[in-house]
Formats: C-alpha cells, structure tokens, sequence
C-alpha cells in the first residue's frame, strides 16, 4: 500500500485536519481525504490512527497517510466492449455510449465504464480516484454520449487533474436545442444543487453556487430547433443542460430541463430517443507525460445522427 507523508506547518494551527492535508496533498480531493482519515488511514508521528477529519491541529506535525490501492471492492472487471479512440501506456481515451454510468454507485453497482475498463486494462489503472473510480479523472452524465480520458498511472492522473482544475482542457460539446438561439454567445450563471430537489442542479444567487461558463454557438437551424456546439470554460455536473435551459433553449429529449414542444415531443416518442441530445465531441489538452497537445474527436452517435437527420428533413419542407 502506498504511503505518503507529509508536514504540517505553523499557519495550519487550528485548521481542520481534512483541510491541511488537502492543502499538501493537492492531487487528493478532500472529500477523498475525509474518507482515508474515517477509514483509518491517517496517523500522527506518535503512530496513533486519526479518525476524525474535523480533528483540529493544536501544533506542528507529520502525518502519513496510506493510499489503497484500487482494487474491485464491489467493482468487478467485466468484458464489456469499450470503443477506444487512443490508448498509451498513460491513458486512453473512450468513447462512451449513451446509457453506460461512469462509475458504480446506489442503483449502478455493475456494467459500469470502471467494471469495463477493470477488464480493459486488467485493474492497471489510476489508484488516485479511490477503489470505487480507478482512474477516473472527470465525468459525464450517463446519457450524455462521448469523450473521456481515463489515466492508468497516478502520475498521468495528477497531470490531468492539475488541467482540469484550471480549465485549460478543450471540451466541446454537441447539442441539439429546442429553437433558434443567438448565433453564438455564453452563459456565466454559478450552479448549485437544487435546495428544492436534490437531485437537479440550479442556478443560484445565494453564495453556494461554483462558477460555470459555458460559450455556445449555432451550428445548423433546424425546423424550431437548433444544432449547437458547446465549449466548457468550467465543467460543472449538468453545466449544458441548465444552462441552456435557461435561456429557454433546453435539450431535446432531456427529462430533467427539458420542456420539448408538442412537435418535438412526437418526433421524439416516434424515434424511440429518451436522453438528453448531448454529445461529447471533442477533447484537448496537453499529454501529462509526454508533454505535447493531443486532441479527439468523435462524431455523434446514430440516435442523435437519426434525430438531426428528422429534423433538417422537417425544416425543408
């Protein structure tokens, strides 16, 4: 198991336990750290286990911290089939289909984009996102089809993090949007959860929200909707679907924001297409190891191909 130590410093006096290590430690969440210290993976240098992330710091320390490695927990590797797009001995790059869950979790406990990678790469992978998401550096919403970069060293997972966290990778997005918004434009609301419904994300006003930017601009009119592309300054959990709900533009096909006209509603029930028309197209960034730009593509599933394909026909006649 993999150790790490760390020291603390004088400015660090009175703060939680959770919080200094997370300052030091800047690869590990601090939500991930909570749980190493609850499960008994943090010790003083006397050796005595600290359980208690709240726990504040009377004077200077070290604390060592062990570091599980992933393993299948309640993960198993399954054979199921992935569509790589690039694959080093750092990362790979997956297209994800729409309908796969990213990682287990309450009611997704297999079939999940880990249980197939566990099999892909034979449990070599990314320890840093703790056993329930090896390798797992970012995510998108299950039926939200497209790009992922997993990491399969810890190294390549800290260099993606790092990027991610200052907004310097590229991600664009594929929509197909109820009307004809502005030929391009963005939206600058910060979003929270819901304190109405805890399972939708709002916009906010109230100091809780994170910032989230999302630049858009029209790709094709189509007959009162519009395909549009996305680009993510921030990546927040449900960034593109409430905020072009906002601006009265919601997804087709999305349960949660969406408000699908009664045309929509039936071309939609006649195509069988039951998700949110959202495709992640395109993924940029910086290689962590090898230093150089690398970029993905990968073109829009069949369902939404289909759906775009209705919708222009409609717009021609």
């Amino acid at each position: 198991m993999p150790t790490e130590q760390v020291i603390l410093t004088e400015e660090m006096i009175g703060w939680r336990l959770d919080r200094a290590l997370a300052n030091l430690i800047t690869r590990l969440s601090r939500e991930r750290l909570k749980n190493l210290i609850s499960s008994g993976c943090v010790s003083n240098s006397q050796g005595a286990l600290v359980r208690d992330p709240a726990f504040k710091i009377k004077s200077v320390d070290s604390f060592t911290i062990d570091i599980p490695l992933p393993r299948p927990a309640h993960n198993e590797a399954q054979d199921i089939p992935l569509d790589v797009v690039f694959e080093d001995e750092h990362l790979l790059i997956v297209n994800k289909p729409a309908g796969m869950v990213v990682h287990p979790a309450a009611g997704n406990y297999d079939k999940t984009l880990v249980n197939a990678l566990l099999h892909h790469c034979a449990g070599k992978l990314s320890g840093i996102g703790g056993v329930a998401r090896p390798g797992i550096v970012h995510r998108i919403d299950k039926d939200t089809s497209g790009l992922l970069v997993v990491a399969k060293t810890d190294p390549a997972h800290t260099g993606l993090a790092a990027q991610f966290a200052d907004h310097s990778i590229n991600r664009r997005y594929q929509a197909i949007v109820d009307g004809h918004p502005s030929l391009q434009g963005h939206v600058d609301a910060p979003l929270a959860r819901s304190s109405v419904n805890r399972q939708k994300i709002a916009i906010v006003s109230d100091g809780r929200g994170k910032r989230a930017v999302t630049h858009y601009r029209m790709i094709t009119p189509l007959k009162n909707a519009s395909l549009i592309e996305c680009r993510l300054e921030t990546g927040r959990t449900h960034q593109v679907r409430v905020h072009m709900a906002s601006i009265g533009h919601s997804l087709l096909g999305d349960p949660v924001y969406g408000r699908s006209k009664k045309a929509h509603h039936a071309l939609l029930e006649s195509l069988a297409f039951q998700r949110q028309a959202l495709h992640a197209a395109h993924l940029g960034f910086i290689h962590p190891i090898l230093g150089k730009q690398v970029d993905f593509d990968a073109e829009m599933p069949q369902d939404m191909q289909l759906l775009f394909k209705m919708l222009m026909i409609s717009n021609r006649n």
